[in-house]
């Protein structure tokens, strides 16, 4: 039995358009030492970014938030961001030199990257759930994300190329 704490991430990511605005929300769930819950609501938005880069974004930002090596469930209705992993598509891509299976450049390489290192410290599983489905939390990480997409004076992406 590990001693490390468990964390709940729920993330989603949008955009108006594709490319277009754009924004992630991420909620982490954990309980302190006495139980209790805790919820931490995380989004940000952008002028010019796309749903991938919004989805790998909100799984990033939440990881990055974690102050020391955790238990995590990260849950997603983003099947891009889960099966990367869970089908070991980032396996592939690396022995390629970020190549995917036809041999062209994987999309989006600073945002699986930078996923990569936050990951790199945690326990992580990742849980695919449908979309807008009713999903409570789920549900929430979409309002957020689109909240943060029809922000205004929205900075640019600076990973976005397009």
């Amino acid at each position: 039995m590990s001693d490390l704490t468990e964390v709940t991430i729920y993330s989603d990511g949008s955009s108006r358009g594709n490319p277009g605005p754009g924004g992630y929300g991420s909620l982490l769930h954990f309980r302190d030492t006495g139980g209790q819950l805790h919820v931490k609501e995380l989004s940000a938005g952008f002028s010019c970014t796309t749903n991938n880069r919004m989805e790998l974004l909100g799984a990033i930002v939440a990881l990055e938030a974690l102050k020391r090596p955790c238990r995590v469930r990260l849950v997603s209705d983003s099947q891009y961001l889960v099966n990367a992993f869970n089908q070991h598509w980032i396996e592939g891509w690396l022995k390629r030199g970020w190549k995917n299976a036809q041999k062209e450049p994987v999309k989006n390489v600073d945002l699986w990257q930078r996923l990569l290192k936050a990951a790199e410290p945690h326990e992580i599983t990742w849980v695919w759930v449908k979309g807008h489905a009713g999903h409570p939390e789920n549900e929430r990480c979409d309002q957020l994300a689109t909240a943060a997409a029809d922000g205004e004076n929205l900075p640019p992406d600076p990973g976005f190329k397009g």
